[in-house]
C-alpha cells in the first residue's frame, strides 16, 4: 500500500527541516528537499542546509540516527538547475521511496517546486534564446518584471513567482521560458499530480524577523563569506553566484568590492525578510488555487507538532 506523502512547507526560518526530520524519525520516513538552492554542492551555509538537522539523538545509543534525505548536493555550483529538472528528479526519488514502502516527506520553501510536483505541471525543457537575451540585457529588473507580467497574462501562467526573480538574470530566464511557451504550447512531458497531506509551519512575523536576523549573524560568523570566497577562487564567475540571489548575491557583491560589509549586511537582511514575505504570499496563493494547508504554530513544542501531524495523517487516510 503506497504511503500518502506529507508535505511540510513554510517561510525561511520557520523550522521546517527539524520538524520534517522529527516526523521522519517517528514514521521511518525519508525527506525529499524542495529547495531550489540546496541542490548545489559546496553552497552549504548560504543555502541553510543545516545538515545536522538530519541527525537525531536516540534513547538507546550514543550514535545519532541519520534521516535519509534526497535532492540536496546533486549538482555543481555555476550550473543552472531548473524546475523541469526538479520535477523529473523529484518523481524518480518519489517512485523509488514508494517502491521501498517508505513514507515520503517533501520539505522546503520553494513554493513553485512544491506546487509543480503536487499539481503535476506539464513542463517542457526550454532552450536558451541568445537573440532574446541580447535584446533584454540592458533592461532594469523593473522593466524585466513588467515584460514578464505581460507575458504571463498572455500565457495564463502561474509558473513564476517573484521569489525566483530577484536578479536580472533570473527575470531574463523567466521571460525566455514564457516566450518559448507562447510559441510551443504542446507539453513534452506529463507527470501525474501527487496526493499529499500539506502542513504549513506558521511563524509570527516578529518572531520570524528576529530569527532571520539572528540566523544571518550566526551564518556570517560560521564562515558564509569564506564559503562564497572559496567558490569564487574555484573559478565560478561572480555573475553566476549573483544569479543564485540572496546570500550569494550580496556576499559576492561585497567580495568583489561593490559594497561595504555594513551595506551588505543591511541589504541582505532586508532581502531575506522580503523573501520570507513572498514565500508566504505564494503559500496563501496555493490555498486560493485549491490546496488545503494545515497550519501549525512554529513555536509549539516539537513533540506536540509531530503528534498533531500524526493525528491529521490518521484522519486523512
Amino acid at each position: 500500500m503506497a504511503h500518502r506523502m506529507i508535505t511540510i512547507l513554510g517561510p525561511t526560518a520557520s523550522g521546517k527541516t527539524p520538524l520534517a526530520a522529527a516526523l521522519a524519525k517517528e514514521l521511518g520516513g525519508e525527506i525529499i528537499s524542495a529547495d531550489s538552492r540546496q541542490v548545489y554542492r559546496r553552497m552549504d551555509i548560504g543555502t541553510g542546509k543545516d545538515l545536522e538537522d538530519y541527525l537525531l539523538p536516540t534513547a538507546h545509543s550514543q550514535q545519532p540516527i541519520a534521516i535519509p534525505y534526497h535532492l540536496i548536493d546533486i549538482c555543481e555550483p555555476g550550473t543552472k538547475y531548473n524546475l523541469f529538472q526538479y520535477q523529473q528528479d523529484f518523481y524518480d526519488v518519489y517512485q523509488d521511496i514508494q517502491r521501498r514502502d517508505v513514507q515520503p516527506i517533501l520539505c522546503g520553501g520553494t513554493g513553485l517546486y512544491i506546487e509543480a510536483v503536487l499539481k503535476g505541471y506539464h513542463l517542457s525543457p526550454v532552450p536558451q534564446n541568445p537573440a532574446l537575451r541580447e535584446q533584454l540585457e540592458d533592461k532594469s529588473l523593473e522593466e524585466l518584471t513588467r515584460i514578464l507580467v505581460e507575458l504571463k497574462a498572455q500565457n495564463g501562467s502561474t509558473m513564476h513567482n517573484k521569489t525566483d526573480v530577484d536578479s536580472c538574470q533570473r527575470a531574463i530566464r523567466a521571460i525566455e521560458i514564457e516566450t518559448y511557451n507562447l510559441k510551443h504550447p504542446v507539453p513534452r512531458r506529463e507527470l501525474p499530480p501527487v496526493d499529499s497531506l500539506i502542513i504549513g509551519v506558521n511563524i509570527d512575523r516578529e518572531q520570524r524577523r528576529e530569527k532571520i536576523t539572528r540566523r544571518l549573524k550566526s551564518r556570517l560568523e560560521d564562515g558564509m563569506i569564506e564559503e562564497v570566497r572559496a567558490l569564487l577562487d574555484e573559478g565560478i564567475p561572480a555573475d553566476d553566484l549573483i544569479y543564485y540571489g540572496l546570500e550569494y548575491k550580496f556576499v559576492t557583491e561585497y567580495l568583489i568590492g561593490k559594497t561595504s560589509y555594513e551595506e551588505m549586511f543591511q541589504r541582505l537582511e532586508i532581502a531575506i525578510h522580503q523573501f520570507a514575505k513572498r514565500q508566504m504570499t505564494w503559500f496563501r496563493g496555493m490555498e486560493r488555487r485549491g490546496f488545503t494547508i494545515h497550519w501549525i504554530d512554529a513555536m509549539r513544542p516539537m513533540d506536540e507538532k509531530v503528534k498533531e501531524i500524526m493525528r491529521l495523517l490518521a484522519k486523512s487516510k
